[in-house]
């Protein structure tokens, strides 16, 4: 999906007309947030935000910070017979990572003063921050063989397949998703990117926006996702970023 949007994104770059090449100054700094979709997230990758300054010509400096979850390709997920609450299998761990980055951006075309389109080439580097953060479930112990005398003993611990084995009757769901952030793992890494983004707004100190690219983000050992499967140490991926912001 993220490849096709690309795809169609780079065709419509190369049919836009140079009318943003104009003489009025451009801005001399920006402030963005927004909401990250890439290939190794859910529905919604993370968030992120991004300051600019003007350098010189048609050249922003910025820096930026990505916040993101990975996830792994073979995650299945499963519900309770008992509550209909959903799970993991054999997931041991979330990885979240931070990405602070600094780069430089490039005005292709400029945006004309209350309408059109501009379009920025981007690349940038810095460092990954992982944290392994232990998968969580909520475990039935009861005792049923007690029957009716049977005590309700319910447990939140951290999900290991070979000693949560009743997965059909005795997960009753994740636990809380922050669960366990508290012991997580630091994983050292980097990262390198290169995207285009399209800028659009009524208004010129108003930016709203789309970004599309390419991620390759590498780390000092495997990342251990689902233990029983094949964990990965480098992550390239698509992404498709929206954003909104000010300008001045």
């Amino acid at each position: 999906m993220l490849k096709y949007i690309l795809f169609c994104f780079v065709l419509g770059l190369a049919a836009l007309p140079s009318y943003a090449q104009q003489d009025d100054q451009l801005p001399q700094k920006e402030f963005v947030y927004g909401v990250n979709f890439n290939t190794n997230g859910g529905l919604i990758g993370g968030s992120m935000i991004k300051s600019s300054r003007y350098l010189h010509d048609s050249w922003f400096k910025f820096w930026a910070l990505e916040v993101v979850e990975v996830k792994h390709p073979k995650e299945n997920r499963r519900y309770s017979s008992s509550t209909g609450n959903s799970f993991i299998y054999g997931k041991s761990n979330y990885l979240f990572v931070l990405r602070p980055e600094i780069g430089r951006e490039y005005v292709f075309f400029r945006k004309a003063p209350e309408s059109g389109v501009q379009v920025n080439g981007v690349v940038a580097a810095g460092p990954s921050i992982g944290l392994l953060a232990p998968y969580y479930i909520v475990y039935d112990y009861t005792d049923y063989s007690r029957g009716p005398n049977a005590v309700a003993d319910y447990r939140v611990e951290a999900y290991n397949p070979e000693i949560h084995t009743d997965f059909e009757n005795r997960i009753r769901g994740s636990a809380a998703f922050f669960t366990g952030l508290g012991e997580s793992k630091f994983r050292p890494g980097l990262h390198v990117r290169g995207g285009v983004n399209f800028e659009y707004g009524r208004y010129r100190e108003d930016v709203t926006g789309v970004e599309v690219g390419f991620v390759l983000e590498a780390f000092a050992k495997k990342m251990v996702i689902i233990p029983q499967a094949d964990n990965a140490q480098f992550f390239p991926s698509f992404y498709l970023t929206l954003y909104y912001g000010r300008r001045k």
